[in-house]
């Protein structure tokens, strides 16, 4: 007995679309916080500061593990929209 999938249902297609969806996602580079630092000229303490803060204070990051990334284009985002307030 064969199984036949439209596209809509075929496992790999659902597999390479959300693939896809998530390479859309992050279409920049990830990079730490020493270099998120040196890009806005601030210590990287201030930079690891403001990853706990609460709110809109708080810098945009992801995690991986114990190691805390950025999108530069998050980033330059969240500072833009703080300077308006």
């Amino acid at each position: 007995m064969t199984t036949i999938f439209n596209n809509a249902q075929n496992p790999e297609m659902l597999y390479t679309a959300s693939l896809q969806s998530s390479e859309r996602e992050f279409h920049d580079d990830l990079v730490g916080p020493a270099e998120i630092a040196q890009l806005l000229k601030v210590p990287i303490s201030w930079v690891y500061e403001r990853t706990r803060r609460r709110g809109i204070e708080r810098m945009p990051h992801f995690k991986l593990g114990k190691y805390l990334r950025f999108s530069k284009e998050e980033v330059l985002d969240w500072l833009h929209k703080s300077r308006r307030n």
